[in-house]
């Protein structure tokens, strides 16, 4: 668990502001594939993500990513988008932690890109709050392009930040 991670893991902040139970969203931004299985394992509680379709043109990612909990989102057709937030929503209404990443794609310049609304639409139509995530330093440990992780390339830091309620943002207020 995070509690025995090797050292490059420098510090995980905030684990406390992911409920223990009920629907929630993670939102994190996306520097580096391995991105989703180090949130895997560092959330307190099971994270399902919507992955690439793509991904499961591998083997091991086709095996290996819905033994996980990630779920294919095929991106090919205008519908992808729709569909990925009817089965996040699905999700969500059955109680599961949600991990999804605004910006839709792995960042290639490091800089944080316009997040779509589909996490905020998603907050808004299912009552779950969104727990906004920092990742830090997760491009050293698998850049893009690389096959595999090296994870000693750190430092790697993981910041779980305080839950925003939808409820808080209907009445136009904020």
């Amino acid at each position: 668990g995070p509690k025995t991670a090797a050292k490059w893991l420098q510090q995980i902040d905030g684990l406390d502001n992911v409920p223990t139970d009920g629907p929630a969203i993670i939102s994190a931004n996306h520097r580096s594939f391995f991105d989703t299985p180090l949130l895997m394992v560092v959330s307190p509680r099971p994270v399902t993500f919507l992955g690439k379709a793509e991904y499961m043109d591998k083997w091991l990612t086709r095996h290996l990513f819905p033994a996980v909990g990630m779920v294919p989102i095929d991106r090919s057709d205008g519908h992808a988008s729709m569909s990925a937030l009817t089965t996040a929503a699905d999700l969500l209404r059955d109680g599961q932690l949600v991990g999804i990443y605004p910006e839709g794609t792995r960042s290639r310049d490091g800089n944080l890109h316009r997040g779509h609304t589909g996490v905020a639409h998603l907050a808004i139509t299912t009552g779950a709050p969104i727990i906004p995530v920092g990742l830090i330093g997760t491009h050293h440990v698998q850049p893009i392009g690389a096959s595999i992780p090296r994870p000693f390339r750190g430092p790697v830091r993981v910041r779980f930040g305080t839950p925003v309620f939808p409820a808080d943002y209907r009445a136009g207020g904020g």
